[in-house]
């Protein structure tokens, strides 16, 4: 399961992804928002955020226009460790060795082809574990 959200400026994007993701047989929970209109990215980002930092979700996807106020908002919440990914090369390192449980990503900054190779990388990679640990477990200790 992966939770998705964005703000005004992702609401195509998310759309295509949320089919991307269903295509993989990745089940989807739309936090929204359906339209255009405008919304403020922090809003969203904290109510996905939240749901990492208290368990009942285990990753997530959040869009805005750049990305980095959306991974900036979601990485102030205990245990979530949001990466802004602009490639296939940064998501799957962001997996692999920082296990990164939400993924951000700019709408305006990158195509919809390389979001959906951003996307797939980031769901099927898995976290190496070993050294990284060591170091992800460091990056939470400072949270407290």
């Amino acid at each position: 399961m992966i939770a998705i959200a964005s703000d005004h400026a992702g609401v195509a994007l998310k759309t295509d992804i949320c089919r991307l993701l269903q295509s993989l047989d990745i089940e989807v929970e739309d936090l929204g928002p359906q339209d255009t209109s405008s919304v403020d990215y922090p809003d969203y980002a904290h109510l996905l955020a939240r749901a990492v930092s208290d368990g009942r979700i285990g990753t997530g996807i959040l869009i805005c226009g750049t990305g980095i106020g959306m991974s900036m908002a979601a990485n102030r919440h205990p245990g979530v460790r949001a990466a802004l990914c602009h490639d296939a090369y940064t998501a799957e390192m962001a997996r692999r060795h920082n296990d990164a449980n939400i993924l951000c990503i700019g709408a305006r900054a990158i195509g919809g082809g390389v979001a959906e190779q951003i996307v797939q990388v980031f769901a099927e990679t898995p976290f190496e574990g070993d050294r990284h640990q060591r170091r992800v477990s460091k990056i939470e200790r400072e949270e407290s």
